[in-house]
C-alpha cells in the first residue's frame, strides 16, 4: 500500500471499496462461467466376467433384447457393448458402457427398469436365473464422471464396419489422489483432450473414476477404423511437438504409476 494511502484514511476506504468491488466483480464473472458450463455426464461401466458359452449367450440375449431396449425407452442413448479383441478362455469379459445426463438419472435407472414390464418379460431368463445357473461368474461396476473438457459422450465418426473397428479403453492409475488430480488437470487445463481431437482420435469419453477397484485413476476411450489406423494415430501423437512440450513440463511429472490398455470390438447390437 502506498504512503499516500497510509496518510489519508479516506483514501484507504476508497481503495478498499474499489478492491472489494473488483473482487465481487471477479467472483460473479467466475460464477457465471461455471453456471453456463455444460453439465458433466456420469458413466456406468459394467464388466461381466464369465467362463462358458452358455453364460455368454444368456448375457448377450439379455443385453440385446431386454436391457438396451429398456434403457432406450428410459431416454438413455449411446449404450456401448464391447468384447476384448483377445479373450482369455478361463476368464472372458464383456463391457457395457452406459452414459447418464445426471447423477439422479444414474441412481434412478434400476427403479425405472424394475417398473418396465417389457424389460422384466424380455429379460426373464437372465433376471430370474437360478443360483446354480448363474449367467456370469462376477459383475464389476465402475462409476465415472466426464471431464469438464468433454462433458458428454461422442459417437465416433468411423467409416469401417463394426467388426473391423478397434476401441481402445485406457485406465491411468496414479500413486496418490493429488497426482491423479494432476493428471486430470493435464487432460483439461493442459489440453491433452484438444491434442487428441486435433489428431483425430475419435474419443468416446474422458472421465474421472469416482468408484472402482483401481483408484485413484481416470479412464478414457478412443476409436479407430483398424489396428493399423490406431498405430498410425499413436505414432503421430508421440511425435507431436505440443505433446513433447506438455509431457516435459515439471508440474506434470510422475502422475501415472500404471496404465492398462484394453483393445475392444463392438457387438453388432452396440449403439456405436
Amino acid at each position: 500500500m502506498s504512503l499516500y494511502l497510509l496518510q489519508k484514511p479516506s483514501a484507504i476506504m476508497n481503495f478498499v471499496n474499489k478492491t472489494s468491488l473488483g473482487f465481487v466483480a471477479c467472483f460473479f464473472i467466475v460464477a457465471s462461467v461455471f453456471a453456463n458450463a455444460p453439465a458433466r455426464n456420469y458413466y456406468q461401466l459394467k464388466i461381466y466376467h464369465y467362463k462358458t458359452q452358455a453364460q455368454e449367450s444368456t448375457i448377450e440375449k439379455y443385453l440385446q433384447q431386454a436391457y438396451i431396449p429398456a434403457l432406450h425407452r428410459a431416454g438413455v442413448k449411446n449404450v456401448g457393448v464391447f468384447k476384448p479383441v483377445t479373450q482369455v478362455d478361463t476368464a472372458k469379459l464383456l463391457y457395457v458402457f452406459t452414459p447418464f445426463q445426471s447423477w439422479d438419472k444414474l441412481m434412478g435407472i434400476d427403479q425405472k427398469l424394475e417398473a418396465d414390464a417389457a424389460y422384466l418379460a424380455d429379460g426373464k431368463e437372465y433376471i430370474d436365473a437360478a443360483y446354480n445357473e448363474q449367467p456370469y461368474t462376477r459383475l464389476e461396476t465402475i462409476i465415472l464422471q466426464a471431464f469438464p473438457g468433454m462433458p458428454s459422450t461422442d459417437v465416433p465418426n468411423l467409416t469401417a464396419k463394426k467388426a473391423d473397428r478397434v476401441y481402445e479403453l485406457r485406465s491411468y492409475e496414479s500413486p496418490t489422489e493429488k497426482l491423479n488430480i494432476n493428471k486430470v488437470t493435464m487432460f483439461n487445463v493442459g489440453d491433452e483432450i484438444g491434442l487428441f481431437k486435433r489428431l483425430g482420435f475419435n474419443a468416446v469419453f474422458y472421465s474421472e473414476v469416482i468408484a472402482g477397484s483401481h483408484m485413484p485413476n481416470l479412464m478414457y476411450m478412443t476409436t479407430f477404423n483398424s489396428k493399423e489406423d490406431r498405430d498410425k494415430h499413436w505414432d503421430a501423437f508421440g511425435k507431436d511437438e505440443y505433446w513433447k512440450t506438455l509431457s516435459a513440463k515439471p508440474e506434470y511429472q510422475h502422475n501415472v504409476s500404471h496404465a492398462d490398455i484394453i483393445f475392444l470390438r463392438p457387438a453388432d447390437y452396440s449403439d456405436f
